[in-house]
């Protein structure tokens, strides 16, 4: 089983170095926060490296705490995109198994972690944006490839099922009412 909390000598997305413009942009992004201009000079940043995890980290914070989740969906799918071809990944999210994920860990740890949590991420908008559905894919997929639950998406998977079973009961008892006022 992979321990996926080793962090000892393991290499973090942002231990990549970045180009002075784009240091430069994301501190003046900071700086700006959380005015609009912070979304300017993110977007520009993103202009200069869009492969760079800092950048697509640093965009994703921005529309999260903006409660802006569609956006920050997008930005986590970016992020899923580019760390998977670091990795060497060959097939999308919905695809990857053990094999997969073990040669996943040999080019880097801390990137797999990375795909992972940005897979978590990328559920947790989903439930946000009542996507219960696409959430619950994504997490069962995680709970397959982490049996030992070390990135805690238990919890959220039975949530996200719970809500749906409210749902779909809600649904169930409206068509009820529906039928009935139409049998008047």
């Amino acid at each position: 089983m992979m321990d996926f909390l080793d962090f000892e000598g393991r290499d973090l997305y942002f231990d990549s170095p970045n180009s002075s413009k784009v240091d430069e942009l994301i501190h003046l992004s900071s700086e700006a926060y959380p005015d609009d201009k912070a979304e300017y000079y993110l977007l520009r940043s993103y202009f200069y490296e869009p492969d760079n995890l800092s950048v697509l980290v640093a965009l994703y914070r921005y529309y999260y705490y903006q409660h802006q989740y569609e956006r920050a969906l997008n930005v986590a799918e970016r992020a899923l995109e580019v760390s998977g071809k670091q990795l060497g990944y060959m097939v999308g999210w919905e695809d990857l198994n053990q094999a997969s994920l073990g040669n996943g860990v040999l080019v880097s740890m801390g990137l797999t972690r990375f795909y992972l949590l940005g897979l978590k991420a990328s559920a947790y908008l989903l439930m946000r944006l009542d996507d219960l559905d696409g959430a619950i894919q994504r997490l069962s997929k995680i709970q397959e490839l982490d049996p030992a639950d070390q990135f805690g998406v238990n919890d959220l998977l039975a949530i996200a099922r719970r809500r749906l079973n409210e749902q779909e009961i809600e649904k169930l008892g409206s068509d009820k009412v529906s039928a009935l006022q139409s049998y008047r």
